[in-house]
């Protein structure tokens, strides 16, 4: 199934010729990490990355992204304060939330301000690359 998906995400990537432009927003380095090497698999990926949601709203200003994986639980400003932000500024942007402890009103509340997706820690390798294939090739 992976590789499926993987196939379909690079095909489409190559299609447009350019790779899908993703942001991961996650105050775990370790998290930050492991999902960008998911996404090095392919080629169809041009990943940047954030530490924190006030990291990611500098990088939005700049950059237009295919889509942003965000997390719930972050010091500083939350994940849902940072959604709202990032809604505000690009409104169609897919944002996929990964989180790994926050609760069922939470995750709600994402869902209504905008995410598209929300995927529970640790997220499988699989999984993730469904995901992404769901949101990117629509």
């Amino acid at each position: 199934m992976t590789s499926g998906n993987l196939q379909k995400l690079t095909q489409r990537a190559q299609e447009r010729g350019n790779p899908f432009k993703i942001l991961i927003v996650d105050d775990e380095k370790w998290v930050r990490e492991v999902f960008r090497d998911f996404c090095a698999l392919t080629n169809a990926f041009d990943v940047d990355i954030a530490r924190s949601g006030a990291e990611a709203l500098d990088k939005i200003t700049d950059t237009q992204y295919d889509l942003i994986t965000l997390d719930l639980i972050m010091p500083e400003m939350s994940g849902l304060d940072a959604l709202i932000d990032i809604k505000k500024k690009s409104p169609r942007v897919p944002v996929m939330v990964i989180t790994g402890n926050a609760t069922d009103k939470l995750v709600r509340e994402a869902g209504v301000l905008g995410a598209c997706r929300v995927m529970y820690k640790p997220v499988q390798l699989e999984e993730f690359i469904g995901e992404l294939t769901r949101a990117l090739i629509r």
